[in-house]
Parts: structure tokens; C-alpha cells; sequence
């Protein structure tokens, strides 16, 4: 046998090179719309110096695009189904791409939040696309596994990515570079997305009214939260904003109850267990996402870490993430219930925010900080890995995209309100310290007083899962 003989037997085939190259274009669209949730986390005190941002206005940064990702992901899902998935996933990382563009060069922090919601919105459509033609592209069986076994990783390692990917960005070039770092990362998924195969399109209607209401309503809501902290309860805008985004919610529902082609369909969320797993996972959304924010300000602010460290220490959550979602959950889930699964895993969730209240201006990482955010960390991985499967469970074939979207949409929206609101109360905590405290140390109060807050959102979360999950026996049957 010659040698070019030989060479044609051990190549790859042409189609799986092909998918080999799909694989890892889908891979690199959500492992930069997952980073993109946390890279700007170590970078928010750069963010603040550089463009005089009040601290108050500083988590918008944050909440404007879990927003707009959470308010928008199920009608860019649907947005693809019925004009076409590539053409869709195309047109989002353009959107993504430009809105990095203008937060890189934003020269104050209106422009940057603006950026930041259209980010979310390029998001929005990246995603949920990217998972269907994820499902178009690669035929069913082993191929389409592992696919999916990828697309799932990139969940976890986005977060972890970013975060780190913030820190270096930031120390050694510039926070700018948060954002300048999505452009060759587009432009290298937009030049190679000819690989993917289209699939059929569907027919049917957008819920575009039910989208828009429910994101500016939910938009109205943080605004009155975010100026109620700052003003007051009683303060006359917070009051209207309040009152336009119950008028706003209540249309959303009413669009949903009557619309023909309604963003979430009554019999998605009919079922008590997945009803459950969704309230679980907006709770547990709005505790992470405050989180992630009040120890980077604890790292940053009070204990003078630098941006590339702060990345560093927060690698004992992502490893305790991975340990819960990888290496524990599933074993457990396979002796035991979502229930039980969930309830332990938000427990010890809990456990780990107690013991962040411990955390002082002087303290020491070790004693405190890292442990538990591994303690944290398996907590939250035992509860992703369960919601998201009890989230799926008994649904239609037809509403399966619809129902895992579901899981992603309430996350992100609990994030946002929940960040709000505890740093509406964390603030509270800051400014209702005795006369002559020291700041430092009025600060860290704050910041532990929101992280006890989430730690409560974690413990609500546990008596829902105990009211609407099922047993083990329910799960058989």
C-alpha cells in the first residue's frame, strides 16, 4: 500500500471534519454569550473609575443584560424557527459584535449599559439558536451526544472563563477590552457558520408584544427597586416606575392567556414539577448573580485585590459548580429525586452564604472566602444539574426548546431582580451603620447583609422545591 493510500484510510471524512468544524463554531457562540455574563464582574470597580459611575448605577452593568438576554432568549428562539435558524444566528453575533464595539469605546456609563442591552439582545438570539441548529446539524444518535455534551460544558467553563479572562483583561490591558475581546471572537464564528445546515422552518407567529412587555415591565421594576435604594420607598419616580411595570406585567399575562401564538405555552409550565423548577431556579439566579457581585466588590474595594487575582479566587466556586453538576448530581440523581437533590444542594447553598457573613475588612481568604465558595459552588452545581432536568421532564416534543429555554430565561431574570434587590438592601445595611464606623468596615456589612439576603432566596427556594418537585416514586410513575 503507498503512502497516499494509507493517508486517504486513517483521514477523517469530508462530513466529519464537517461537523467537527459545526462542533466547535457553536461551541465558541455560547461559550462567548456565557463568558460575556461574568466577564465585566472583576472589572465593575475599573468600570466605575474610569467612567465616574455611581455605585448605585453600578449594577446595571450587570442587570441590563441578563435583562434583556432573559427578557428576549424564548423570542429568539422562536424568531429562528420561523425565518431561519443560520440567518437568525448570523444576525445576532452581528448585533453582538457592534454592541461590543460601542461598550469598548463608551465614554460614559449610559453608553455602556446601552451597549450592554444590546448585548443581551444579540445574545438572545445566539443562543437559542446555536441550540437548534446544533440539533439540525449533527444526525441523532452518538454524533449529536457528544455535541450536546459540549454545548452543555461551555455552560460551566463561560462562567469560569470569564471571569478569569476578566481579571487579565482588565490588569494587563484595559477593562475596554471586556468588550473589544467579542469582535475577532464574532468574526471568527460569522465567517465559518456556512458549515451549519439550515433545517426546515416553521410556521406560526412571534410573540413580539408578549417579549417587549415583559422586558420593559420587568425593566420598570428594577429601575423602581435600584431608585427606592437610593431614595426611599415613598420616592415619587420609584412609585411610578412600580405602577408602570405592574401595568406592563399584567398585559404580558393577559397576552399569554389570549394570543394565539403565545411566548409561553399554558401547558409548559401546567405541570406542578416543572412550574417548581423554574420558581427555583429565578431564586437561585437572584442570589448568584449578587453573589458574584458583592465579593468582587468584598475583593476588590475592601481587600485591594487586583483584578487578576479576583479572577483567581474565585476558582474554588467554579470547581465546586463543576463537582456539583458533574461529579456528584448525577450519581445522586440516579439514587434519589430531583427533590431531594435540589433541597440538599440549595442547603448547602445556604450554608456557604452563612458563612461569607463572616467575612471582615482584615480577614483571612482562607478561613472564609474560598471555602465557602467551594461549599457554595457544589451547592449551586447540585441544583443546576436537577432543575434543568426536572424543567424538561413529561413536556411535549414540540415544546422541549421552548421548556429548557424557560430554564435559562428565569435564571437570568432572577438574576437581575434579584440583584436589585439585595443591593437595594445591602446599601441600606452600608448607610444604617453607627456614626464614626469605619468605612471598610460599613462596606463589608453591606455586602455580607446582601449576601445573607441570598442566602433567604436560597431558603425559599428549598420550600418550593419541597412543595412542587417530585419524589422519587413520582418520578418512576
Amino acid at each position: 500500500m503507498s503512502l497516499h493510500e494509507e493517508a486517504n484510510l486513517t483521514a477523517p471524512p469530508p462530513a466529519r471534519r464537517k461537523l467537527g468544524l459545526a462542533l466547535l463554531v457553536i461551541a465558541a457562540a455560547q461559550l462567548m454569550i456565557v463568558l460575556d455574563g461574568t466577564i465585566v464582574t472583576v472589572a465593575l470597580p475599573s468600570i466605575q473609575n474610569a467612567l465616574r459611575m455611581a455605585e448605585s448605577d453600578l449594577n446595571w452593568v450587570l442587570t441590563s443584560y441578563a435583562l434583556a438576554f432573559g427578557g428576549l432568549l424564548l423570542v429568539g428562539g422562536r424568531a429562528g424557527d420561523l425565518f431561519g435558524r443560520r440567518r437568525l444566528f448570523r444576525l445576532g453575533l452581528v448585533v453582538f459584535l457592534l454592541a461590543s464595539l460601542l461598550g469598548g469605546l463608551a465614554g460614559n456609563g449610559t453608553v455602556l449599559i446601552a451597549a450592554r442591552v444590546l448585548q443581551g439582545l444579540g445574545a438572545a438570539v445566539v443562543a437559542p439558536t446555536a441550540l437548534s441548529l446544533l440539533a439540525t446539524t449533527f444526525p441523532a444518535g452518538p454524533a449529536r451526544d457528544k455535541a450536546l455534551g459540549v454545548y452543555g460544558a461551555m455552560g460551566g467553563l463561560g462562567a469560569v472563563v470569564g471571569l478569569l479572562l476578566g481579571g487579565a483583561l482588565t490588569e494587563y490591558l484595559s477593562w475596554r477590552w471586556i468588550m473589544f475581546v467579542n469582535i475577532p471572537f464574532a468574526i471568527a464564528v460569522l465567517l465559518s457558520t456556512s458549515v451549519l445546515v439550515e433545517g426546515e422552518r416553521e410556521r406560526g407567529g412571534l410573540d413580539l408584544p408578549g417579549a417587549i412587555t415583559a422586558t420593559l415591565g420587568l425593566g420598570s421594576l428594577v429601575f423602581a427597586i435600584n431608585r427606592a435604594g437610593q431614595t426611599g420607598w415613598s420616592d415619587g419616580l420609584a412609585l411610578t416606575f412600580d405602577a408602570v411595570a405592574a401595568v406592563l406585567l399584567i398585559i404580558f399575562v393577559l397576552i399569554q392567556r389570549r394570543g394565539t401564538t403565545p411566548m409561553l405555552p399554558p401547558t409548559v409550565l401546567a405541570d406542578r414539577g416543572r412550574l417548581g423548577a423554574n420558581l427555583v431556579m429565578f431564586l437561585m439566579g437572584g442570589g448568584m448573580l449578587a453573589t458574584f457581585y458583592f465579593l468582587t466588590l468584598y475583593m476588590q474595594v475592601i481587600k485591594g485585590y487586583a483584578p487578576m487575582l479576583t479572577g483567581l479566587a474565585y476558582l474554588p466556586f467554579a470547581i465546586g459548580i463543576g463537582i456539583g453538576a458533574g461529579a456528584v448530581g448525577p450519581p445522586m440523581l440516579a439514587r434519589t429525586s430531583d427533590r431531594t437533590v435540589t433541597m440538599t444542594g440549595l442547603l448547602l447553598a445556604a450554608v456557604g452564604m452563612a458563612w461569607f457573613s463572616l467575612l471582615t475588612p482584615d480577614q483571612n481568604a482562607l478561613t472564609v472566602l474560598l471555602p465557602a465558595q467551594l461549599a457554595a459552588g457544589i451547592g449551586l452545581g447540585l441544583v443546576t444539574v436537577a432543575v434543568t432536568i426536572a424543567g424538561v421532564r413529561g413536556v411535549a416534543d414540540q415544546d422541549t426548546g421552548i421548556a429548557s429555554g424557560l430554564i435559562n430565561t428565569t435564571q437570568q431574570i432572577g438574576g437581575a431582580l434579584g440583584l436589585a434587590v439585595l443591593a437595594a438592601i445591602a446599601t441600606a445595611a452600608a448607610q444604617t451603620q453607627p456614626t464614626g464606623t469605619p468605612a471598610p468596615d460599613a462596606l463589608t456589612q453591606g455586602y455580607t447583609t446582601g449576601i445573607l439576603a441570598g442566602g433567604a432566596l436560597y431558603l425559599a427556594a428549598v420550600l418550593v422545591a419541597a412543595l412542587t418537585l417530585k419524589r422519587r416514586t413520582d418520578q418512576a410513575a
